[in-house]
């Protein structure tokens, strides 16, 4: 081989090696210093000192103007890892109170970044947070003797009343998914958890603010750079004004001592929440502070669960208050007239199928059978609809039925606009054909008619009913907000949605719904609630949902009738008959609303309920 082919040869590749080599020097210098920030983080950091500004939360307000929710200061301990050099950690430790394997650990935790996934050795990070005034006083005394630690001044929930946990909601620290899913937050920054604080968390948070603080050579803060032009000023949070009665949900929330249920009072005309009940329930000072963790993982481990928004994510058979919405839907068909009747022997007796009833006249047209709230009446009426042949087939007649549900407010999500709407359930002929193998009809299924079976509703869905029925057709989306400062509501809670129902058979309920509390042929179910608003025309309608124990107590309802104000719904487990305590207790309620106090009368008679015991599991009645 020539000599001269062989160095030819040693230079390509002595070139291509050295060239090789200046690449991989460019590609470093050109990550280094153009797609990270880490030397740039740590050249600032020796020269500036960013420093956040928190806005404040927005406070949150009732109806009638009175604070609920607001902030009071807090202080976070933060620290830049790489400007601790020597620390005395037992005299730290001592300061804070804190044990040295809780300093290790926290240290621990800050450094991991599957925790912080936005840690870096240059930035401000999280030590503790949450500190009164007294505890960072003392702290203050000794700051200059741990460098790297600075205070962080933040604020903290507070609550002027001890009621509305579950309508209002919480606040806690940010997890680490919180930090993937939003850049605006950073380790030790605070959410919404639950309730309003969480659903409206992006109005509330407000925009954070930074001042840029110069540094000399030493570290020392010399004061603002350029004077402070490039200072950004923290954005407070927008305030909230609910369409809650704190007054209203005060005395809720006392009716459900020592039971477990729920109860939604709407605004018929705006759909505004008045009040949000949910039993058990717990004071919302419990999940602030440092042992907002603790109190958090007691109310969790707690059987009778009060963590559950049960208004909103309970799911129930509606029993007989369903029952209105099976004569608007027989009404609309042209199944029966308001003249139509139907014989009750007891109750619902074909084919040797009975479906039970109490004592009352019979045969009963329609607005009697909503007053005595008979059973045979719409199983009745559910048997011929599925049975009419301008259907076909049960399986077309349950569609259209499904339909009519769907559009009175039943089987899917509402939009309330709190986190954790569950939509309940109304089954479809898919449903019947998959557990009856295509081998069913009106008799297989008459308990829906009655509001049993697989019928599911939230107590939510059933106070929506009360308020489409008062507003004679349409309601409008329930929603807690009732203004958000400087912003317009979500047209889903501006805008009318009307049933498929026609407005004339609305009457006819209603009127129902009336005889069910003044009485009439039969009697009336609700007729207590008459003697505890003898001046105001209620339209209620009971319900009674059988349960593998006591039965469950419901009711529905609105006043005044010609001009409704308030629909309610309550619900009370192992309550048993709907006018033992939902009847009562929803009158009570509407009194409260409609009058703003209790005669002295029903006073007593709220005290007297109040201290009325359903214990979890029917022990205790």
């Amino acid at each position: 081989m020539p000599k001269d082919y062989t160095l030819e040869k040693r230079k390509l590749v002595i070139s291509g090696v050295a060239i090789a080599i200046v690449l991989i020097y460019i590609t470093r210098l050109f990550v280094l210093q153009i797609m990270t920030d880490t030397y740039k983080k740590n050249a600032d950091s020796n020269a500036f000192l960013n420093k956040l500004q928190y806005p404040a939360r927005g406070s949150i307000y009732d109806r009638k103007g009175r604070l609920l929710v607001y902030n009071q200061p807090s202080y976070d301990i933060t620290f830049i890892p790489r400007e601790i050099s020597t620390l005395d950690t037992l005299d730290f430790c001592s300061t804070l109170n804190i044990t040295k394997e809780q300093f290790l650990k926290r240290m621990d935790d800050v450094k991991n970044r599957r925790i912080n996934p936005g840690y870096s050795p240059y930035t401000h990070q999280v030590f503790m947070t949450q500190l009164s005034a007294e505890e960072c006083g003392v702290f203050q005394e000794k700051l200059f003797k741990f460098p790297g630690f600075y205070i962080q001044r933040r604020t903290i929930r507070q609550y002027t009343y001890n009621v509305g946990a579950h309508v209002l909601g919480d606040i806690g620290e940010v997890s680490a998914r919180d930090i993937e899913n939003d850049d605006y937050y950073v380790r030790g920054d605070y959410i919404g958890k639950q309730g309003i604080e969480k659903s409206f968390e992006n109005y509330l948070r407000g925009q954070k603010g930074v001042e840029i603080l110069l540094r000399d050579a030493h570290g020392r803060i010399q004061g603002h750079y350029m004077g402070g032009k490039l200072d950004r000023a923290a954005i407070p949070g927008r305030n909230l004004t609910l369409g809650i009665d704190i007054d209203l949900q005060a005395l809720g929330e006392k009716l459900m001592k020592n039971k477990i249920g729920a109860i939604v009072a709407i605004e018929p005309e705006t759909g505004e929440i008045l009040c949000l009940v949910s039993s058990p329930t717990f004071d919302p000072h419990m999940l602030i502070g440092r042992t907002r963790g603790q109190n958090h993982r007691m109310l969790q481990m707690d059987k009778q669960k009060p963590l559950l928004n049960r208004a909103i994510m309970g799911v129930y058979p509606p029993g007989s208050t369903f029952k209105t919405t099976q004569a608007l839907t027989f009404l609309q068909e042209g199944i029966i007239q308001p003249t139509t009747s139907f014989p009750c022997y007891h109750g619902f007796i074909y084919r040797g199928l009975r479906v039970g009833c109490h004592s009352h006249p019979s045969p009963l047209s329609l607005i009697p059978a909503i007053a005595t709230s008979c059973n045979a009446y719409f199983c009745w009426g559910l048997y011929h609809m599925f049975g009419d042949k301008k259907y076909g087939s049960p399986q077309n007649a349950i569609t259209v039925w499904k339909n009519h549900m769907v559009s009175q407010g039943f089987g899917y999500k509402l939009g309330v606009d709190l986190p954790g709407e569950k939509r309940g359930l109304i089954p479809n002929a898919n449903f019947y054909d998959k557990a009856y193998r295509g081998s069913w009809n009106g008799l297989t299924v008459i308990s829906i008619g009655i509001g049993q079976g697989e019928v599911l509703s939230t107590p939510l869905q059933m106070a929506n009913l009360a308020a489409t029925i008062a507003n004679r057709g349409f309601y409008i989306a329930p929603h807690a907000v009732k203004t958000v400062q400087g912003s317009p509501l979500d047209s889903l809670y501006r805008n009318r949605r009307y049933t498929d129902i026609d407005r004339k058979y609305y009457d006819d309920v209603v009127r129902g719904m009336r005889a069910a509390v003044t009485g009439g042929p039969g009697g009336a179910t609700c007729r207590i609630a008459n003697t505890i608003l003898p001046d105001i025309e209620v339209c209620g309608k009971t319900g009674t949902a059988q349960n593998r124990g006591h039965d469950h107590s419901a009711f529905i309802g609105f006043a005044p009738m010609k001009k409704p104000r308030i629909a309610i719904a309550v619900y009370v487990e192992n309550g048993g008959w709907g006018a033992a305590y939902g009847v009562p207790i929803g009158a009570l309620m509407m009194e409260q609303y409609l009058k703003g106090k209790l005669s002295p009368a029903n006073e007593a008679l709220a005290e007297e309920f109040s201290n009325k015991v359903i214990a979890y599991g029917n022990e205790e009645r």
